[in-house]
């Protein structure tokens, strides 16, 4: 949602410069058609800035078809994160599903050891990808992660872009090649 703000923001003062222009040169047509560009993108920031997300964790099983089938839709997107990455098939594995606005827009996999949640999958899909679901999962529901008994958080990253989000979300840097994240509550 933010890289769409951002392209109107961009766009909007795009469009105020060229209505300037066609001002100064007296090109009107330009400057009306790029001032109702103006019109458009200030109503579709207003909206956008309106909009309230609403966010909920789904706890399915791992065996779950539906899980299976997600998994297998987005292998290649998963695959550009994680290369590494094969579809867990032990029941030891807390399996999430991340709603936003009831669509299932994120998946995260942990398994427990311990205290430690070793993060199998944290995968979000096209067009949610603004980190709010992180931020709702890492911030905003660690009492959850407490609640199943987890201290920590550990990742390994696949990619040069999967370890700037971990570091955006909080993660910290090992010597291991690992990123690590206490629970805090």
């Amino acid at each position: 949602m933010k890289s769409i703000v951002r392209l109107r923001v961009i766009n909007l003062l795009g469009a105020l410069i060229f209505v300037t222009y066609g001002l100064l040169i007296r090109a009107y047509p330009v400057a009306l058609m790029n001032a109702l560009i103006v019109g458009i993108d200030l109503y579709y920031l207003a909206q956008a800035w309106r909009q309230k997300d609403f966010f909920s964790l789904l706890k399915i099983s791992p065996a779950d078809e539906y899980l299976r089938r997600f998994l297998e839709f987005y292998q290649p997107e998963i695959t550009r994160f994680l290369p590494e990455f094969r579809a867990p098939q032990d029941e030891n594995i807390l399996a999430l599903f991340v709603l936003r606005n009831m669509v299932p827009a994120g998946l995260f996999l942990v398994r427990q050891e311990g205290e430690t949640g070793q993060i199998l999958l944290d995968f979000v899909i096209p067009g949610y990808r603004d980190f709010e679901i992180g931020r709702f999962l890492f911030r905003q529901n660690a009492w959850f992660f407490r609640k199943q008994g987890l201290q920590q958080m550990v990742s390994t990253p696949g990619s040069a872009e999967h370890s700037a989000y971990l570091r955006r979300m909080g993660f910290k840097s090992q010597a291991d090649g690992r990123f690590t994240r206490r629970i805090e509550v």
